[in-house]
């Protein structure tokens, strides 16, 4: 009789043990799931900043974005979201400063010439010709920008000749503008104006 009680008892310590490993399991992959959904939940900055933008909230995009580059998480583009609200908002210093650190967090990005033209227009908005035409040259025939993109940036570029008051600098890249794209109504419109300086 000791013998079956002995073997029953020492069954019975293995099925606890077993039943213990199996709930300890079992808790743990509940813990995990629980992170996952609070995780899930909490969602991408990133993402909630475009939403915010395309609705033209602003000012919760650039907070969405600034979440971002404090979660480190698409940080080029957070800084790119930040100067596009700020762009919007007509805070050129702003923009300008955002796109820059958008520069710096990412210069391989198919965005670069696009963050050079906001970069060169931000310092148009500033007063700041020279630095604008830097930043038009720079962006102008970068791998990744369109056609469209490069044609406003060269326009770009005739107009800060004008913010700086070189008018024959200014006449002869509307020359070579007007040559590339005959059909720009506007770029005639302004050759127009430029023969009477």
């Amino acid at each position: 009789m000791k013998k079956g009680n002995r073997r029953r008892r020492k069954n019975k310590r293995r099925a606890i043990k077993r039943l213990t490993r199996i709930l300890v399991v079992i808790f743990l992959l509940l813990c995990l799931c629980l992170c996952l959904c609070l995780l899930l939940r909490k969602g991408n900055p990133s993402e909630e900043g475009i939403e915010y933008l395309k609705n033209g909230q602003y000012e919760e995009a650039i907070k969405q974005f600034e979440q971002a580059v404090e979660d480190e998480v698409n940080v080029g583009d957070a800084y790119r979201g930040i100067g596009i609200a700020r762009w919007e908002t007509e805070n050129y210093e702003g923009a300008r400063d955002a796109f820059q650190k958008a520069l710096d967090a990412d210069t391989e990005s198919s965005f670069t010439g696009i963050i050079y033209n906001f970069l060169g227009s931000c310092e148009l908005k500033l007063g700041n010709p020279e630095s604008a035409q830097n930043y038009f040259q720079l962006g102008i025939g970068l791998k990744g920008n369109s056609a469209k993109l490069d044609q406003e940036m060269k326009y770009n570029q005739i107009v800060a000749f004008e913010q700086l008051g070189d008018w024959e600098s200014a006449k002869a890249r509307l020359a070579e503008y007007v040559a590339e794209y005959p059909e720009d109504a506007n770029a005639l419109k302004e050759q127009q104006f430029l023969e009477t300086r």
